[in-house]
């Protein structure tokens, strides 16, 4: 059945298991076992994969996952993350496939994607086609391209299949883990690209030695560290940079930083990634000035 149809399991499953007011998962304490639900879908919704974020492998669980996936909604795969601490972090160091797929496969411009649960991916998949037009369109013709926050190849991918050679950086395991299955999915050369699980804080160092052509920058919400800021912009000071954003209001204290290092604003798009939501990805190209 379509994926959206099957969804709707996984969520009754986890409305069924809620916790009440006084067993908070995301608290203190850690009383409560479920945190998130965290649903794959293709854009077509052929396949769909599952996973929960618990605090903890408990054996209560084991009765209603099963009748998960005896039932004719079943997703394509079920796995279950196991997040022990508090912290703002959605996803936890450990995933257990219960059973089937692991991930789902997307097709985003020329190029096919696996996608897992536990790794970052743009979750609008159609806008996400639009965002990495504008974003390797920004660096088109770059010979050595560093893509900060890389994710699981979105934009890493397609330079590289043209011909330039990448490095991709992500702290999630998980995404880098995709990323390089991703490479060998669409049959792209070892050597024109290398992806790195790492702190991009404690890899941006050794990379600055190198000269790139190009810079892609797309960290999480709460933007780039001001020391990532001066080490792109005034240690490699590449001669062009691509900026993308999914929170205008740090874009704006971020982007004078940016022009002060002696860069200028080339182009400035919006890409509507949450239909009828006030939330969008800006996509800042950048030239250096001097």
């Amino acid at each position: 059945m379509p994926g959206a149809q099957r969804a709707r399991q996984p969520h009754r499953f986890c409305a069924s298991r809620s916790p009440g007011p006084s067993r908070n998962p995301r608290g203190p304490s850690l009383a409560g076992v479920l945190r998130y639900l965290i649903i794959r879908t293709t854009k077509d919704d052929r396949e769909a994969v599952a996973m929960i974020v618990v605090t903890r492998n408990d054996k209560s669980l084991r009765k209603p996952v099963r009748a998960l996936l005896d039932s004719k909604d079943r997703p394509d795969g079920f796995l279950i993350n196991i997040h022990d601490s508090p912290g703002p972090f959605m996803i936890g160091p450990k995933t257990i496939r219960i059973e089937g797929r692991s991930h789902v496969r997307e097709t985003i411009g020329r190029l096919s994607y696996v996608i897992s649960p536990a790794a970052f991916f743009q979750t609008n998949a159609r806008a996400a086609a639009v965002l990495q037009k504008c974003v390797t369109e920004g660096v088109c013709g770059a010979e050595r391209v560093l893509d900060l926050y890389c994710g699981s190849g979105l934009f890493s991918l397609p330079l590289a299949a043209a011909g330039a050679r990448v490095a991709g950086i992500d702290e999630n395991l998980q995404a880098i883990q995709d990323a390089k299955m991703n490479v060998r999915l669409n049959r792209i050369p070892d050597a024109r690209v290398r992806f790195l699980s790492v702190r991009v804080e404690e890899e941006l160092a050794k990379t600055a030695q190198g000269a790139w052509d190009a810079v892609i920058l797309d960290p999480p919400r709460q933007g780039c560290p001001k020391p990532i800021l001066a080490g792109v912009f005034q240690g490699i000071a590449p001669p062009r940079a691509v900026y993308v954003s999914c929170n205008p209001d740090m874009l704006a204290v971020e982007l004078p930083a940016i022009l002060n290092a002696g860069y200028r604003a080339e182009r400035i798009e919006a890409v509507d990634m949450f239909p009828h939501t006030d939330h969008i990805e800006t996509v800042v190209r950048l030239v250096r000035a001097n």
